[in-house]
C-alpha cells in the first residue's frame, strides 16, 4: 500500500498540521471537516494524508480570520473560482491591515524619535539637519481662521484618508519664508497633516508623488498635496508663550544671515512633547526651514 494511503489516528494527523486534536473533533461535529473513516471497533477518528491540503485550506482561511460559515460555504461549493475570489478579499483585507500596522510603526518611531530629542536638545541651538521630501496634506488657513474652524478642517480632511483617530497622524502648521522676511510672523496659511502612508517620490510630476502601499485603500484624489522638499534645514525650537514665537524667528533669520544661507518656501511648526506635558509653557514647537543649496 503507498504509503500515503495508509490511515493515521487523530493524534498523529493533529500532530502532522501542528494542531489540538481537540480542533479536529470539533470540526467534525460542526461537519466542517470530517474524518475519512471511523474505526468500527473502537469508533476513533482516522485520517489520510490526501485530506492535509484540505485540513491547510481551512487552517489558513481561519488564519486570516475567515468565519467559520464562510469556510463552510466555501467548502460546500469549493472550486479554483472560489478560492481564488475568496482569497483575493482576504488579501486585500490584509494589505489594509499591513498598511495600518506600517503606519501605526511611522507614528511609533515618530514619537520615538521626538522623546530622544527631548532628552538631548539645547534649546537654544539652530542646528542644521538633513530630511527626505516627504508628502504632506494641507488644509488653507487665514488669520481670521478660528481654532474651532481649524479643528473641523482637520478632522474632515483626515477622515478622507481613512485614518482611524488622530494619533495616526502628525499635525502642525507653516508659514511662508517671504512672510517671516517681510516681519509677518503671524501669517500662517496651511495646517499640514503628515500621514505616514504617504511618501513623497522624486521625479514624478506633483500629482504623482505621493505613493500608497496599497492601491486598494480607495483613496480620494486631492489638489491639497504638499511636498516638503528634501534636503537640508535650519532646526530650532521654542518653548513656552506662542507670543514670543516672533523673537524666536527673528533669531532664526539673523542665523541664517550670518552664515549666509539663504532660507526657502515655508517653515513648518510642530508640537514634539504634547504626550508627556500638563501645561502649555512647557509646550515646545520643533521648527524647521528648508535651505536653498
Amino acid at each position: 500500500m503507498n504509503q500515503k494511503d495508509k490511515m493515521l489516528t487523530i493524534g498523529q494527523f493533529a500532530a502532522m498540521h501542528g494542531i489540538n486534536k481537540k480542533t479536529l473533533m470539533w470540526y467534525d461535529e460542526i461537519g466542517l471537516f470530517p474524518p475519512a473513516c471511523i474505526n468500527p471497533e473502537n469508533g476513533y477518528r482516522c485520517y489520510t494524508y490526501h485530506q492535509s491540503p484540505i485540513l491547510e485550506t481551512i487552517l489558513l482561511l481561519r488564519e486570516l480570520d475567515v468565519s467559520i460559515d464562510e469556510i463552510k460555504d466555501f467548502m460546500s461549493n469549493r472550486s479554483a473560482g472560489s478560492l481564488k475570489s475568496l482569497l483575493e478579499e482576504k488579501i486585500g483585507d490584509l494589505e489594509r491591515r499591513i498598511t495600518h500596522l506600517q503606519a501605526v510603526k511611522k507614528t511609533l518611531c515618530k514619537y520615538h524619535q521626538n522623546m530622544s530629542t527631548l532628552l538631548t536638545m539645547d534649546l537654544s541651538k539652530i542646528t542644521i539637519t538633513e530630511k527626505e521630501a516627504q508628502c504632506l496634506i494641507t488644509v488653507d488657513i487665514h488669520k481670521d481662521t478660528s481654532f474651532e474652524e481649524a479643528v473641523e478642517m482637520v478632522t474632515a480632511e483626515t477622515k478622507k484618508y481613512q485614518l482611524g483617530r488622530l494619533h495616526d497622524a502628525n499635525y502642525g502648521s507653516m508659514i511662508s519664508v517671504d512672510s517671516l522676511y517681510n516681519d509677518n510672523f503671524d501669517n500662517y496659511t496651511k495646517i499640514f497633516i503628515e500621514i505616514p502612508f504617504l511618501t513623497a517620490q522624486p521625479g514624478f510630476p506633483l500629482a504623482e508623488q505621493y505613493k500608497f502601499p496599497t492601491a486598494r485603500l480607495h483613496l480620494p484624489a486631492h489638489n491639497g498635496l504638499h511636498i516638503m522638499p528634501g534636503g537640508r534645514y535650519l532646526r530650532a525650537f521654542h518653548k513656552g508663550d506662542w507670543g514670543k514665537l516672533p523673537q524666536r524667528y527673528q533669531e532664526i533669520l539673523d542665523y541664517a544671515g550670518s552664515q549666509g544661507f539663504t532660507l526657502y518656501g515655508f517653515s513648518y511648526e510642530m508640537g514634539i512633547n504634547e504626550t508627556v506635558i500638563d501645561r502649555m509653557e512647557d509646550y515646545i514647537v520643533q521648527i524647521e526651514i528648508p535651505l536653498q543649496n
